[in-house]
């Protein structure tokens, strides 16, 4: 039972819940209804645009603590020993809508907001450590190969695969997304990675290229294609479900973050591109350094405010870390921060899930929704006492590059190739049941509507993975194709 009584937005009290004002009972609604009009105003405005990728998710509220020391890395307050964050972590499907079953087979996005003493740091990754493509000329085009067709609205295995045969580089990629971790069976049994690679700077300023791993100490688990498709018939809010119903019983959900270090030079002469999207960096030359645990252990109390309205970009980076020569992490510098300001508004940092815990001295000014008061002088440089860069307190990651300007794929290293780390995993990192499952899964999802000339470079674009994997593949699709 509660005492407290309705209010309109600006606080007045309010005749009624449940009866318009009109002219008699039986008598037209009147104008100022002012009540009324706010609240059927207020519902047709109530929805946000929604992610273009990344629509569909949801995650919690936690802290990173500090277990080992990283310090000669790095010297971003946050990954000093012993040190405790607040945190905000989202986990979403790539391809679907907001209302589209979690456990479509898809890659799982895995972002993470510290909310760190020297301003905001995202870690934007995926629950897979590579991506389909090293340029971000061709993000745009896969998204859209990913959503719905013009004509009819509706998911195409066709034009999926189409784009992807043509893209080889995706090689790596879909041999991680057609086996098991295609359909994790919760968020909470996930890794997440930065499958980006990023820097890291310490107090000699020494530079240092980093991936983060984020090892889920639930263990891995994941549904197969048979379970996911019941699930998502029965409750497409399964994962969501499951992180907050695990929470609301006490149940924090840990991830331990590890980090693989190259040390610049290294960089120059490695055998792979380090800082090629599709590649990872083989454990045995990198090994995982310990650094903390990330524990989730507040759900959100209201979804559009604290977790619709969540913007994670990789550019929200603290003294001690940067980016890299990337070329996606450095276009989705731009990306975010730009689909944050299209969906949400210019001042999208000041909605309070955004706002970080540090006291805020910047030159922006205005726009919609600034709620943040500012003070003169508003412009720079001035003489009025305003407040000026530090740049050795912003310690900026800086790194040489010099050449002609050109439209060009990476260099390509010593082992460089598109389909030579997708066999190693193939043949050397999956057991017989997973490559099984591997095969089973593509052939399933190939016979639905894969039609020719894509036909045959699905089954030429596996054999170049692996010769046994493609074989069992043109085998199995024919055969269910009946040719």
């Amino acid at each position: 039972m509660t005492d407290s009584f309705t209010t309109n937005d600006a606080g007045n009290p309010v005749p009624s819940d449940e009866r318009s004002l009109t002219v008699g009972p039986d008598g037209p609604i009147l104008l100022q209804d002012h009540y009324l009009i706010e609240q059927m105003a207020n519902f047709n405005r109530e929805r946000i645009p929604e992610r273009q990728p990344h629509a569909k998710g949801g995650g919690a509220f936690g802290h990173f603590e500090v277990t080992n020391d990283v310090s000669q890395f790095t010297k971003a307050a946050v990954f000093q020993p012993g040190v405790k964050t607040e945190t905000l972590s989202r986990f979403s499907t790539v391809a679907g809508e907001r209302g589209s079953p979690d456990t479509w087979r898809d890659p799982r996005g895995f972002a993470q907001k510290f909310y760190t003493s020297e301003g905001n740091l995202d870690i934007v990754g995926n629950n897979v450590p590579i991506f389909f493509m090293r340029d971000p000329m061709k993000f745009q085009h896969f998204i859209r190969s990913q959503k719905r067709m013009a004509a009819n609205n509706l998911r195409d295995h066709h034009m999926q695969w189409d784009f992807w045969t043509l893209v080889p580089e995706s090689a790596h990629m879909l041999s991680w997304l057609m086996g098991d971790r295609g359909i994790p069976k919760t968020w909470r049994h996930m890794n997440g990675y930065s499958s980006h690679t990023y820097s890291w700077l310490n107090a000699n300023n020494e530079l240092f290229w980093v991936k983060y791993h984020f090892k889920t100490d639930q263990g891995i688990e994941f549904l197969t294609q048979d379970e996911g498709d019941r699930l998502a018939g029965v409750d497409g809010d399964a994962h969501q479900r499951d992180l907050y119903d695990a929470i609301e019983r006490g149940e924090f959900p840990t991830w331990s973050l590890k980090v693989q270090i190259m040390p610049f030079e290294e960089a120059k002469t490695y055998r792979y591109n380090p800082f090629d999207l599709t590649k990872v960096w083989p454990h045995g030359d990198y090994p995982l350094i310990d650094v903390g645990t990330l524990t989730l252990d507040r759900n959100v109390t209201d979804y559009h405010t604290e977790m619709e309205q969540a913007a994670f970009e990789p550019n929200n980076i603290v003294p001690g870390t940067g980016l890299s020569p990337d070329k996606m992490l450095l276009a989705r510098g731009f990306a975010y921060s730009d689909a944050h300001r299209a969906r949400l508004g210019v001042n999208y940092k000041q909605i309070p899930v955004n706002t970080p815990k540090v006291e805020v001295h910047s030159y922006s000014k205005d726009g919609a929704m600034r709620i943040r008061n500012v003070s003169d002088p508003v412009y720079a440089p001035n003489s009025m006492g305003g407040p000026k860069a530090d740049p050795a307190r912003a310690a900026e990651a800086h790194w040489a590059s010099d050449g002609d300007m050109v439209r060009a794929a990476y260099t390509l290293r010593a082992e460089d190739d598109d389909w030579g780390q997708a066999g190693i995993m193939v043949r050397e990192v999956l057991d017989d049941a997973q490559r099984e499952r591997l095969a089973s899964n593509v052939i399933g999802h190939v016979s639905q509507g894969v039609k020719e000339p894509v036909l045959s470079r699905v089954f030429e674009y596996w054999t170049n993975i692996d010769a046994d994997l493609g074989k069992k593949i043109e085998e199995g699709v024919r055969a269910n194709l009946g040719s």
